[in-house]
């Protein structure tokens, strides 16, 4: 059994052949997957998209790089979404410097409003950090988010600043770059990190594992990365399925 706890399903790429993609992952394993909202259009999709499939769970939250386009209204929307039963974390949320689409102050302000929803409604946080990881930090420690813990999406920082993050009570997820030629930092990550605070996902449509870089990633391919791990950490990759999913459920607060 595998957890995809990163996907976008949500995604337009999806609009034509959606069925068979999850039909792919099912029969790979994948027996669950989070489809992860960024903005109003894709949060309200997870929400039916987790309504309409037993296997699929949501993430409402709001994209740093679209911060600017963060109305009063929208925020009111979202603070209903992460209410629903099937929402079982809130984001993805956090800091990208990458872009300059959103002012640096601005992508605080909305990234420390989401995380005190998460703790108002007591869900966990999927945190986006894209060239802004020691900011990231110091936000969710000055906030106290380890009361409420989260996942450390698509984690591509050092095995040091992991570990200061699990510290707070977030697992690090690891997605396709993992699997990648050039990937050694998320490649020491997967080795010296214990497997019990790891999670993997795919990041669907993005980040294909290799050897499928530059095509469509879908979730079927989550069984990439976790044989990678398995590989990096000479385990069985049975066990990387096992212990991954479980850490997602105990995480998602799922039976």
């Amino acid at each position: 059994m595998l957890f995809d706890t990163h996907v976008h399903l949500n995604d337009k790429k999806y609009a034509q052949d959606l069925l068979e993609v999850m039909e792919r992952a099912k029969n790979e394993g994948v027996t669950r997957m989070l489809v992860v909202g960024y903005d109003q259009r894709s949060n309200r999709r997870a929400i039916e998209l987790a309504e309409q499939y037993d296997f699929i769970y949501a993430a409402v939250g709001w994209h740093p790089v679209d911060s600017i386009y963060l109305t009063e209204e929208l925020f009111a929307e979202l603070v209903e979404q992460v209410k629903h039963p099937k929402v079982v974390a809130v984001g993805e949320c956090g800091l990208d410097y990458h872009w300059d689409t959103s002012p640096v102050d601005l992508q605080k302000e909305v990234f420390i409003r989401q995380i005190k929803l998460a703790q108002e409604v007591n869900k966990p946080l999927v945190i986006h950090t894209r060239e802004s990881i020691a900011d990231t930090l110091e936000i969710l420690k000055a906030h106290d988010a380890h009361t409420v813990g989260g996942v450390m999406h698509c984690y591509s920082g050092s095995v040091e600043m992991a570990r200061q993050f699990i510290d707070l009570n977030f697992k690090i997820s690891l997605g396709g770059p993992v699997t990648f030629t050039n990937g050694r930092r998320p490649q020491a990550v997967a080795t010296e990190i214990p497997l019990e605070h790891l999670l993997v996902e795919t990041d669907a449509p993005y980040l294909t594992p290799h050897p499928h870089r530059g095509t469509r990633n879908e979730p079927f391919y989550v069984s990439l990365v976790a044989k990678k791990i398995a590989e990096l950490k000479d385990l069985p990759y049975e066990r990387v399925c096992e212990q991954t999913t479980a850490n997602a459920c105990t995480l998602f607060k799922m039976t």
